[in-house]
């Protein structure tokens, strides 16, 4: 799965979340949280699953739908 780059900034925006910050709330690394936004690394679900736990959002709404995966 991949992450929506524009969707994730716009949930840690909401929440007022750095990275280091919503590292800390989901458990996984500030790395991984890099390489995710950056696309250079998919998302497995459970860790997409953390992420959105901790934004308080939908899972779906991290998920770049129209990237094929």
């Amino acid at each position: 799965m991949k992450i929506d780059k524009m969707k994730i900034d716009v949930a840690m925006a909401n929440k007022g979340y750095s990275a280091k910050e919503l590292s800390e709330k989901c458990g996984v690394s500030q790395i991984t949280i890099a390489r995710l936004k950056r696309g250079v690394q998919k998302a497995r679900p459970e860790t997409i699953g953390k992420i959105a736990k901790a934004l308080n959002v939908p899972v779906e709404s991290l998920i770049d739908m129209e990237g094929g995966d």
